[in-house]
């Protein structure tokens, strides 16, 4: 099968997101000018850079009380910051609960039965307990093709790591694992690894 995005795929549902999988979530935390907190989970996310270490997420729809944006954006326009919580197999639930789309004046974080911890380098709540957070300030927001879609770039300024998360030196998903996105609704998690050594090591 062969189709151009443009005239349509013609199956019951849009197969672009179960090709480009697994794909790591950020569930991204921000706060408003106001000091309200906000949270909410993005498959469109990954590491981009090492030094300084980078990320990015894309968040491609729009809420009627926001700007052409979602909340994330909006707060994160304001702030200038946000903060990356790792999402671990056992907080699929609350994760997916903070999916809803809410009014932006109502706090994930209590939707969904989570406690806020407040980070160390910015002004922004991480999840207290994630396997990992990463604090990060906005480098630059990018509107990309398509209506409502951008992409937040932000550079990692403070990382926190969960005790149990580090055995033998190494940060070590086999102890919390990492949620995956699939395509449609399906999801999958990490538990097992195997290892590549590069031809040039």
């Amino acid at each position: 099968m062969f189709y151009r995005p443009e005239d349509g795929h013609g199956l019951p549902h849009n197969p672009f997101n179960a090709i480009v999988t697994p794909r790591p979530i950020g569930w991204i935390s921000s706060r408003d000018a106001q000091g309200r907190n906000n949270l909410a989970p993005y498959s469109f996310f990954n590491g981009v850079a090492y030094t300084p270490p980078q990320v990015m997420f894309a968040s491609t729809g729009v809420k009627g009380d926001q700007d052409n944006t979602k909340d994330s954006v909006a707060n994160i326009r304001e702030t200038g910051v946000f903060c990356v919580n790792i999402v671990e197999y056992a907080a699929r639930d609350a994760m997916n609960a903070s999916s809803a789309t809410l009014p932006k004046d109502v706090d994930e974080f209590a939707h969904a039965g989570l406690t806020p911890a407040e980070c160390e380098a910015i002004d922004c709540a991480r999840i207290d307990g994630a396997p990992a957070s990463l604090e990060c300030r906005m480098t630059q927001i990018v509107k990309i093709e398509g209506d409502s879609n951008f992409v937040v770039f932000g550079e990692v300024v403070g990382v926190h790591m969960r005790d149990d998360t580090i055995v033998d030196g190494r940060f070590d998903i086999r102890t919390f694992k990492p949620l995956s996105r699939l395509g449609y609704r399906d999801y999958t998690h990490v538990t097992e690894l195997f290892e590549l050594i590069r031809p040039d090591d």
